[in-house]
């Protein structure tokens, strides 16, 4: 089975399962990851914001029009911040590291 590592802001590293076909967001909820996802992967926020090591950034297709626009809304992008809920496993993705921000920008709950 694939694996993947998160950075936590704390610098702990956590090295998990990572089924193929999960996205990032899914493999951090089962294993209770503190990575927020507030629209549950439907593209309409940046809470699950991650900076993916730039070992694995090119093999992660790119970016649609869609989550650049919510990436623009995360609090410290980097050039290598993708959305959690739109990076899924696959095999050349094995051993994927990605850290997790020091915060988010949740704008779900600010507009309400």
């Amino acid at each position: 089975m694939p694996k993947m590592t998160f950075l936590h802001p704390d610098g702990r590293r956590q090295e998990v399962d990572a089924p193929l076909g999960l996205s990032v967001l899914e493999i951090a909820h089962r294993n209770n990851i503190d990575l927020e996802g507030a629209c549950e992967g439907s593209l309409a926020c940046s809470t699950c914001h991650v900076i993916v090591d730039t070992k694995f950034y090119a093999a992660i297709p790119e970016a649609t029009e869609d989550e650049e626009d919510m990436l623009d809304l995360a609090f410290g992008l980097t050039h290598t911040s993708r959305l959690g809920c739109q990076i899924i496993i696959t095999q050349q993705l094995d051993g994927l590291v990605v850290a997790l921000p020091a915060a988010t920008r949740n704008m779900l709950l600010e507009g309400a």
